[in-house]
């Protein structure tokens, strides 16, 4: 669905300048995605790149036996920094990117992502400020693993899960969690035993209540 530049001018809190957010009105397409749907999928091009909305999009590292690792959480007014990388390179997706909770997310063409680096100085900002946070949470994910424990780990994917809904309870299996901190179920229902046991949160089937 297309969009007026003055209503994605207002969505997007001004962030772009005008000639861009008009440009991005003609070839951008609003869309809804429903929770659960893919956006990405590892092997495939890159057609278009994600501005995020409103909503939570998880994206996540495969290995060759099927396993998958949490690289990091897009919420509001961000976009997939792997997305940009394959943009420039035309290199195939190395990442899965899941839709966490319904998103609202405008559509940019892949071409338009090079020619408005050379273009338009907020988005070249826009494409260096998505570098460096997910650098910023790349150095803190290596010392999460490096310096902290396994259940301090635990604790901080279950914070940012919690501030990226912007919720207080998550719908979410050991299971799943195990798969996305890269360990065993067993661990993973352990230490939030444990972790009821001192009030930092609530069990119940299939949820987690950060107290």
């Amino acid at each position: 669905m297309n969009v007026s530049s003055a209503y994605l001018q207002e969505i997007l809190q001004g962030r772009f300048e005008l000639a861009l957010t008009q440009e991005m009105a003609m070839v951008g397409q609003l869309k809804t995605v429903s929770a659960g749907a893919y956006l990405i999928r590892p092997g495939e091009y890159i057609r278009s790149v994600p501005i995020i909305i409103e909503g939570s999009v998880k994206v996540m590292r495969p290995d060759p036996e099927g396993r998958e690792a949490l690289l990091y959480y897009l919420g509001g007014l961000d976009t997939c920094a792997m997305s940009l990388s394959c943009c420039f390179a035309t290199k195939q997706s190395q990442v899965t990117a899941i839709i966490e909770e319904n998103t609202r997310l405008i559509s940019i063409p892949v071409e338009k992502v090079e020619e408005w680096m050379c273009r338009f100085t907020t988005w070249k900002q826009f494409v260096f400020q998505t570098y460096q946070k997910r650098f910023d949470s790349l150095l803190q994910t290596v010392d999460e693993v490096i310096f902290h424990k396994l259940d301090e780990r635990l604790l901080t994917y279950l914070q940012k899960k919690t501030s990226s809904c912007g919720c207080s309870t998550l719908s979410i299996t050991h299971e799943e969690i195990a798969q996305e901190m890269a360990t065993s179920r067993e661990v993973i229902s352990r230490l939030l035993k444990q972790m009821e046991k001192t009030g930092l949160i609530k069990l119940m089937r299939n949820k987690i209540t950060i107290l």
